[in-house]
């Protein structure tokens, strides 16, 4: 063991399974603050290989601030069509121009094409997940990347010989494992967007998921945007919607043995045929404006029952900003210790920071459990304190992941 400071306690309160209320929320990957964290942090990856690839490491960089402003459309049965396109703006910090020394002189000066590695990044990732959206017509992105603080750069220390510093005095937080409503918010919509979506083309991707569970009676509501190229008629759009309907229920027995009532697009008006008819597949294109990390936390969750930041962890940097780093870090940890020390019910993981400092070594490292009965913390501090302690070393894997794109943020 190291001397990191490590503390280990008991939660306040009671474990989240055991609370009369919980409420759970996922933004899906069409939702319009999905599609700025998508966006910002594919744009992040971009640059992350880009600069490995002309200097041989990450330099100073963040794309967290990317706005999107929703268009106009006019859906029809059979297909309607976008009348002003969405606007996406890419914005943040990047390091533009490198100079590599050798005894005191510049021996290499490299330029960085950063806005046109963004324009690109953004391109591919609305082929890839949005194939209604027609890139330059029906979506219109602009770029601009400002220069980053000389002396946040600085912070980064020499690739290879220290770990890097934080960059911000923040805060990161996780916890495992997750709740059944937990899950099933979560995984509805994944398999909405996966297997389900690749069957049923005229699902949309704005699929966004609101879990609720008071005692053992749980009530999912879904919003499901519906593609009007792929529905004909009202009828047509009624049994989309039970079938979703139905998938989901199916879903949620999986994860639960409790009571599951699913509702979805409750603000349909089928009688003066007012439904959740899209163009796209995104509200996006009609009204719904949309924000980097005002949507779902880097565990793909909204959880008010527990412990959450508030940091954006899409788009930032993966070397050494803590608002992304601490955030997948402690998920990460909280995953570990559940998965490797025997009798604990749930456990909380915060992280907190200094500027400067190396972010192996944080400011407090703060453990907090729910125990099964008869197991007291005395019995497990150690072997969670050996956990928190190995992942903390290993904290530099996260940048790695992230630019491979292991890890979601999202």
């Amino acid at each position: 063991m190291t001397d990191r400071n490590i503390r280990v306690e008991p939660v306040a309160g009671r474990a989240v399974e055991d609370q009369e209320t919980e409420i759970v929320e996922r933004k899906g990957l069409g939702h319009p603050d999905s599609i700025s964290d998508g966006i910002a942090e594919h744009v992040s990856q971009a640059l992350a290989r880009a600069y490995l690839d002309r200097v041989g490491k990450v330099l100073h960089y963040n794309t967290d601030e990317t706005q999107l402003v929703a268009g106009t459309s006019a859906p029809a049965y059979g297909g309607g069509e976008v009348l002003e396109p969405i606007y996406l703006l890419i914005t943040g910090r990047a390091t533009k121009e490198y100079a590599e020394y050798e005894n005191g002189q510049v021996v290499r000066h490299h330029t960085i094409p950063t806005e046109t590695i963004a324009l690109r990044a953004a391109r591919d990732y609305f082929a890839e997940n949005f194939p209604e959206i027609d890139f330059g017509t029906e979506v219109i992105v602009d770029v601009k990347l400002g220069e980053g603080s000389g002396d946040l750069q600085e912070v980064f220390g020499e690739e290879g010989k220290q770990i890097p510093k934080a960059n911000d005095t923040s805060f990161g937080v996780g916890h495992a494992p997750l709740t059944e409503t937990e899950q099933i918010v979560l995984n509805a919509e994944r398999e909405l967007n996966g297997s389900f979506g690749e069957r049923h083309p005229a699902i949309g991707q704005d699929v966004k998921v609101m879990g609720k569970r008071e005692d053992d009676e749980i009530d999912v509501t879904l919003a499901v945007a519906m593609i009007d190229s792929f529905v004909d008629s009202l009828e047509a759009y009624k049994e989309h919607v039970a079938a979703v309907r139905e998938f989901v229920t199916d879903l949620a027995g999986e994860y639960t043995d409790r009571d599951v009532t699913v509702h979805v697009n409750t603000a349909d008006d089928y009688d003066h045929n007012s439904v959740f008819l899209t163009t796209t597949g995104t509200s996006a294109e009609q009204g719904d404006d949309g924000s980097v990390g005002r949507g779902n936390r880097a565990n793909g969750l909204i959880t008010p029952n527990r412990s959450m930041s508030m940091e954006a962890t899409s788009g930032k940097n993966p070397v050494n900003h803590i608002g992304k780093i601490y955030n997948l870090l402690a998920t990460q940890i909280a995953e570990a210790v559940v998965a490797e020390v025997d009798g604990l019910r749930e456990i909380r993981i915060r992280l907190l920071s200094q500027i400067g400092k190396p972010i192996d070594d944080p400011h407090v490292a703060d453990a907090s459990l729910v125990t099964e009965d008869g197991v007291e913390i005395a019995d497990v501090e150690e072997e969670v304190e050996a956990v928190v302690d190995r992942e903390l070393a290993d904290v530099s894997s996260i940048t790695q992941r992230v630019i491979d794109g292991e890890l979601s943020t999202f």
